[in-house]
């Protein structure tokens, strides 16, 4: 499937000096082939940045896809996390998550809209997060629609919190999500217990799609880690950037 041209890639880090968190925070960033200071691109936003650079084999597997089905070249944000302040800066109820949405928008947004041409519409900025992150990029998109109106959720947290703000929406038509969740994900232990995110994901695309969102949404086997998020990526890069 993927030969020598698909793992060549151009990989710039930078660090985003942020006073809502108090600290510089890491960005790796992915330049597509062929990529042109002249041009505009849109882009990905990932939450668990690196993680998706090194699981999720996001890099290669867009590069596949520019080569070979002609999808458009986007330009992808690795957003770093601080692993030890995850929760609270993901988690809707988190005590730093207040301080990471105005990182992410006030921040993070101006300053790689000023370093990368990349374009500045709501539909042309893709927001992509898995588990916790998958809840912090929908969250961002209910609170700034303005600017995000595309998620790619993979296995998302929504829990009750995530629930009850979908609950008091009235109009979703706005957003465009893709969603997938593993079946053998109805007992995943995670640091506030066991959690059945099969039924919690059914149950946020019930609440979307009620609303008026347009939601693709799988269900297919896998289990509440990378090696099912990595294949399911490819599904919503082709949504997005067909």
């Amino acid at each position: 499937m993927f030969d020598s041209r698909h793992y060549a890639r151009t990989i710039v880090k930078e660090n985003i000096r942020s006073s809502a968190l108090g600290k510089e925070r890491p960005l790796t960033v992915y330049l597509p082939p062929g990529y042109n200071e002249l041009l505009s691109y849109p882009v990905i936003y990932c939450q668990d940045g690196l993680e998706f650079f090194n699981f999720g084999r996001i890099a290669t597997q867009t590069n596949y896809m520019i080569m070979e089905e002609n999808v458009e070249p986007p330009i992808i944000v690795g957003v770093e996390v601080d692993k030890a302040l995850r929760s609270e800066e993901y988690d809707p109820t988190g005590a730093r998550f207040e301080a990471y949405r105005d990182f992410f928008i006030n921040e993070l947004l101006p300053g790689v809209e000023s370093r990368f041409p990349v374009r500045r519409s709501a539909d042309e900025r893709i927001l992509a997060g898995d588990s916790l992150g998958g809840t912090v990029s929908l969250h961002l998109a209910l609170d700034a629609p303005q600017l995000f109106r595309k998620v790619i959720a993979l296995s998302g947290a929504f829990y009750e919190a995530t629930q009850l703000r979908l609950q008091e929406e009235t109009d979703l038509s706005f957003l465009e999500l893709f969603m997938a969740v593993g079946l053998q994900e109805q007992a995943v232990e995670v640091s506030r217990g066991v959690y059945d995110f099969l039924q919690a994901n059914r149950n946020a695309a019930r609440l979307l799609t009620e609303r008026g969102a347009k939601v693709s949404y799988e269900e297919k086997d896998g289990k509440h880690l990378w090696g099912f998020w990595q294949n399911e990526l490819p599904s919503a890069l082709r949504l997005f950037l067909g």
